[in-house]
């Protein structure tokens, strides 16, 4: 073979390993982002304590109508309530899949967590809709001022009654319950005096108990020294009346016998017992 051609047949040689030497470097070389891709970065996460359903002032709050959803951290309000944890973007797969059960299984436990709890029993005061925030500026929770006045009813008002352990039904009652109220008070009708015990209000409910507007776990028999009822606005002259007259008792009603709402025998055809010494109790029809 000639020498010329046997050294240029050596160069093309050693040419081509160069060259896909140099193709698969290429190749193999990992692409860099595009710039805007690369500069991007999702925003941490937090929980902030959302309306599950649509809420009307007067409603209270319970762990079946709240719900915690996800919230990007740099916008949350200050008003919003959070669970008070703040964490990078949800990772995607396998890895995302368990943190959220892992999260679920915690809510689980611990009821929603301590702030979900503490917001039970609260009443609303403004209307807020399905899935938006719960504030402090909606809602009223319990020992704050306003919190009965939302509590209320419309076309309710809150008595309070002074009472003891003799007229309060032993002290067994407890916010909740519903009571008869009954008066006693002199007969004035005629010369040889008496006592008249009549019931004045019926089925009426226990609002609180002196400052106490829920029952404590274990609650027992306990002195008592006010009630607050909640009473028709049409019976609260009646109940000022019979308050002025005489001494008013409570009787505690039986949970199955608490239907039909409030009812009023003052002003109606209704029993009066009338004790006058030591003789037989006498009942007539008032009207």
């Amino acid at each position: 073979m000639n020498p010329s051609r046997t050294v240029i047949i050596a160069v093309a040689g050693v040419a081509a390993v160069l060259l896909a030497l140099l193709v698969h470097a290429l190749v193999s070389k990992p692409k860099a982002p595009p710039p805007a891709a690369a500069a991007v970065q999702e925003a941490p996460m937090t929980r902030v304590l959302t309306a599950k359903v649509a809420l009307a002032p007067g409603d209270r709050l319970s762990a079946d109508n709240m719900a915690w959803q996800p919230w990007p951290a740099t916008t949350v309000n200050a008003a919003y309530i959070t669970d008070g944890v703040t964490a990078a973007a949800k990772p995607a797969g396998a890895e995302g899949a368990v943190r959220q059960a892992s999260t679920a299984m915690q809510d689980m436990a611990s009821g929603g967590g301590p702030r979900l709890q503490a917001m039970i029993g609260s009443i609303v005061r403004d209307t807020i809709f399905a899935g938006e925030p719960i504030t402090s500026t909606k809602v009223v929770r319990a020992g704050d001022s306003g919190y009965m006045a939302v509590r209320l009813p419309e076309g309710m008002r809150a008595f309070s009654i002074p009472v003891s352990v003799e007229s309060g039904a032993g002290g067994f009652i407890q916010p909740g319950d519903r009571v008869d109220i009954m008066a006693s008070h002199p007969d004035t009708s005629k010369n040889n005096g008496g006592m008249i015990a009549e019931q004045v209000l019926g089925n009426i409910k226990v609002l609180a108990v002196d400052q106490r507007t829920d029952t404590p776990k274990g609650a027992t028999a306990a002195p008592l020294a006010t009630l607050t009822l909640e009473v028709p606005e049409a019976d609260v002259e009646t109940l000022v009346r019979a308050k002025t007259a005489g001494q008013l008792m409570m009787a505690l009603r039986s949970y199955a016998d608490i239907g039909g709402g409030p009812s009023r025998s003052a002003g109606a055809n209704h029993q009066v017992r009338i004790f006058r010494g030591g003789a037989p109790a006498e009942t007539v029809t008032a009207q």
